[in-house]
């Protein structure tokens, strides 16, 4: 077996980020440490991705546990001696943590002699954009390695180190997009009156889209509409022509999804045809909600609680999570894993600040054992 320092493998993924499906450094310098272990490893499954099976006993039947990979395209601000070589990318959401807790417990479990099963080690790409666990379907994830359930697990800051979290049912949000375009006519700043304004059209839309969750979707349904970008083609003494509206939406439920499409597209139309202007929208779903399968869920927290504290009724979580689009063809279950309470390791998922909590690796490791050998 490799003697790998799995701090030190974390620290180098940290280093050298890579985005979306282009992670052949990272999934290479993964799959050599599998094959050295000899595992069966069967590189660019979606691209990228990686499955590594150790198959062990007679039943060829096996639980598959997945880690992704990717890392975020914002830049790091934080002064660790290991951090981020490449600027405008960062692991800033312990996808680096991930694989190796992942990578180690394939280690762990092909150096025990005693372990009589099978199971299939999946590094996703793309997990970030919501595309990779798609890419890894396509491309016969599941017709070419006989999975009977799948498992998946994300560090979760201001959780204390060794306690779990997760819940049977609905556990992680979808995510839609929209892109809302107005057409104006633009002209002079100092004659408003020989123009149609998409900004003042685009602000009454701005505020009334709100209205969506306060009015238009019942207070029992979580619902979260949010506008994250306003753009236009104007200047400091231009009207505008043409303006932009982006955003996400948040939800559970595929009537709630459906609700605030209909609403949105409603309200855009209408504001923009008082106003004179065009309106066109895009409305899209990059993230389907997370629903952990009752028995798989039993049986994580199970091997959660043979590790540390396990909370099997956490609630909701408001954000997505691409391991939901596996959850659609395989029963299985997703947790959270407690990443630390004090500095870097409590700060939010995605925040220029953080950082995965290495004290975390020998958990991670542990729970992806015992749930390889009972899940």
């Amino acid at each position: 077996m490799p003697d790998l320092d799995l701090v030190a493998f974390r620290r180098d993924l940290h280093m050298h980020p890579e985005t979306g499906f282009d992670l052949n450094r990272t999934s290479d310098a993964i799959a050599k440490v599998l094959e050295t272990a000899g595992l069966q490893v069967t590189r660019g499954i979606g691209g990228t991705g990686v499955v590594a099976t150790l198959r062990r006993g007679g039943d060829t039947t096996g639980v598959a546990l997945r880690a992704d990979m990717d890392a975020l395209p914002i830049e790091e601000a934080t002064n660790l001696s290991y951090r981020s070589r490449t600027p405008g990318r960062f692991h800033g959401c312990g996808h680096d943590g991930h694989s190796t807790m992942l990578l180690g417990a394939a280690l762990r479990l092909a150096a025990d002699p005693t372990f009589d099963r099978t199971v299939h080690f999946l590094f996703q790409p793309d997990e970030e954009n919501g595309t990779g666990a798609a890419a890894m379907i396509a491309d016969g994830l599941f017709d070419r390695f006989d999975i009977s359930r799948i498992y998946g697990l994300h560090n979760m800051p201001g959780l204390p180190i060794g306690q779990f979290a997760t819940q049977a049912g609905p556990f992680c949000a979808f995510e839609d997009n929209f892109e809302i375009r107005i057409t104006g006519r633009g002209g002079h700043a100092s004659m408003p009156e020989k123009a149609i304004d998409p900004i003042v059209t685009g602000a009454a839309i701005v505020t009334q889209l709100q209205t969506i969750t306060s009015r238009s979707v019942s207070a029992r349904d979580h619902c979260v509409v949010s506008v994250t970008d306003f753009e236009t083609d104007g200047a400091r003494n231009i009207l505008a022509s043409n303006v932009v509206i982006s955003g996400d939406c948040r939800g559970f439920e595929a009537d709630v999804s459906a609700r605030i499409e209909e609403r949105m597209r409603a309200i855009a139309n209408g504001i923009s045809m008082a106003h004179g202007g065009i309106c066109d929208v895009d409305y899209s779903t990059s993230f389907q909600p997370l629903v952990n399968e009752p028995e798989a869920t039993a049986r994580a927290v199970a091997a959660a609680g043979r590790v540390g504290s396990v909370d099997p009724a956490y609630g909701r979580v408001g954000f997505s999570e691409d391991f939901a689009a596996f959850l659609q063809h395989r029963p299985g279950a997703f947790v959270l894993m407690g990443n630390g309470t004090e500095g870097s390791h409590a700060m939010p998922l995605h925040n220029p600040g953080y950082d995965f909590n290495d004290n975390a690796i020998d958990g991670g490791v542990s729970y992806w054992c015992g749930l390889a050998r009972s899940g």
